[in-house]
């Protein structure tokens, strides 16, 4: 597997001067009760497989925790504390029968930081699925007002990437679950957008994981199936196979729906977008493409 670029400046610049506490060692790790540490209400995983929890668990028997846990004061419940990052090692460690185990402390930690640390925390692991990721993003943008350009530099993606991500929630549910589940990748959830109607995308993923296509194939399946129920469907099979190749090329490269209007005399390209930001990451491509 390719290795993955930093995110961001890493966890600690999210919350500067962050102190630590419960009788912190030289290191400035504590030992908490598992019992006095709450889950994270704006944890973006939604999902931890068995088999993961049960190879941790067996790892920490063997070796213990490696990695300190990250915790915020809970200001509600005196002494105790919520989890920001290590749902996965927390739960394995309960499992392995400890009674406590090794965090840092970080204090005053705002709704939105520990929605941001939690999330760059999963993203470095690749613990997300894209769909985990998307709802995640969405939250920022939606509930704490972060554009697509601010939720990109805080998590070390680009705003495409950022974006089209997001653009997968507009895929109906069985869609949606399909992609978190592993059956279909994120690549053919963005193919299937450039079907309009949610019942026809539903059909598609269904061709896609009976006959195994793979995401180029996909979208070769995207625009038969577009072509079929366009005005211009006529003129679409007379095109030159490289000019349908160049479409295809568009679709992929700009992650949204592209037509291609092809004569002798002329034609037009048209892009199509869904938001205002939508548009202005398409032009952003553009301008830098």
């Amino acid at each position: 597997m390719a290795q993955r670029k930093g995110l961001g400046k890493g966890l600690d610049a999210l919350i500067p001067g962050g102190d630590f506490s419960s009788a912190p060692s030289a290191e400035g790790v504590s030992y908490i009760p598992i019992d006095r540490i709450s889950p994270n209400p704006y944890q973006p995983r939604s999902e931890i497989h068995p088999e993961e929890l049960q190879e941790l668990c067996a790892s920490i028997k063997e070796h213990g925790i490696l990695q300190p846990l990250i915790v915020t004061v809970d200001e509600a419940n005196a002494g105790d504390f919520i989890l920001i990052a290590g749902e996965r090692r927390l739960k394995a460690a309960s499992l392995a029968g400890l009674e406590s185990v090794p965090v840092l402390v970080r204090e005053k930690m705002t709704s939105q930081q520990q929605l941001e640390l939690a999330l760059i925390e999963n993203l470095q692991r690749e613990d997300l699925s894209s769909i985990e990721a998307a709802e995640a993003y969405q939250q920022l943008a939606e509930e704490f007002g972060l554009s697509h350009e601010e939720i990109a530099i805080r998590v070390g993606k680009s705003r495409t990437a950022v974006t089209n991500t997001i653009r997968l929630l507009k895929l109906p549910a069985d869609v949606l679950d399909a992609i978190a589940e592993g059956k279909i990748s994120e690549g053919h959830g963005r193919a299937l957008l450039g079907l309009e109607n949610p019942a026809a995308q539903s059909a598609a993923m269904k061709s896609i994981i009976h006959n195994g296509l793979n995401v180029r194939q996909t979208e070769d399946l995207i625009r038969r199936l577009s072509e079929r129920k366009s005005p211009i469907s006529t003129v679409k099979k007379e095109m030159p196979l490289e000019v349908q190749n160049f479409e295809k090329q568009l679709r992929s490269q700009f992650g949204t729906k592209v037509n291609i209007n092809h004569s002798k005399q002329g034609g037009s390209i048209t892009f199509f977008y869904y938001s205002e930001e939508e548009l202005e990451n398409l032009i952003e491509q553009m301008l830098h493409s």
